[in-house]
């Protein structure tokens, strides 16, 4: 709109130019003539130029955010809140623990009732023990002395707890029986198992007539 306007106003002014140096040229008997009537053409689209032009907006200007204003705590307020605080820390301090003198009693411990042995069982051991240990007897040669109508006369069930719990070697005492029948009797080692193992004789079992050869020069 502006280029329209600016080429009307050109073409006026040279109108007007023509119009004082030829009024015919326009068909105007004279320059008065032409001057007012081109002059206010010139005028008019002055007028019109500075109406349709639009006005410079003016330069917005950025509102600055409101900011909230910071309340600074009082100096009374930080005085009761560290009021607050020390009493929390006082009762804290007083407050007691009680301890708990409540003492778990530990479970009764059940002792197994010990069986109480026979003064005739008692009486067997110690008397296999001696036989076992200075006689160097057998255990089937011990349990027939120990049962014997003719030895110790304990009962079948005081003598078998005898040979049960009697601490004895049969290995030892087999070879121990050996010797002596080697040194006393200066029998054969074929012999002296037979004799070990009879029973007419010492009872030993064949493996602990065999250990007593096999050690017999030992």
């Amino acid at each position: 709109m502006n280029n329209l306007f600016l080429a009307l106003l050109l073409l006026a002014i040279v109108a007007f130019f023509i119009g004082l140096v030829s009024p015919s040229t326009l068909k105007l008997k004279t320059r008065k003539s032409a001057t007012l009537i081109t002059g206010g053409a010139i005028l008019t689209f002055f007028i019109l130029f500075g109406i349709t032009t639009p006005s410079t907006p003016k330069e917005q200007v950025p509102e600055v955010a409101k900011v909230a204003p910071v309340t600074q705590p009082t100096a009374s307020a930080v005085v009761t809140e560290q009021v607050k605080s020390d009493t929390v820390v006082k009762k804290l301090n007083t407050t007691t623990i009680t301890p708990n003198t409540n003492t778990p009693t530990p479970p009764t411990k059940t002792e197994p009732q010990k069986t109480s042995v026979p003064t005739e069982y008692k009486s067997a051991l110690n008397t296999a023990g001696s036989y076992a240990n200075k006689m160097h007897m057998s255990k089937r040669k011990l349990y027939d002395q120990l049962t014997s109508e003719y030895g110790e006369k304990f009962t079948a069930e005081a003598a078998q707890y005898a040979i049960d719990n009697v601490k004895a070697d049969w290995n030892a005492n087999a070879l121990a029986t050996a010797k002596n029948y080697q040194n006393t009797m200066n029998m054969s080692p074929a012999k002296i198992h037979d004799q070990l193992t009879s029973e007419y004789g010492e009872k030993f079992t064949q493996a602990e007539a065999d250990y007593a050869i096999q050690h017999l020069n030992d």
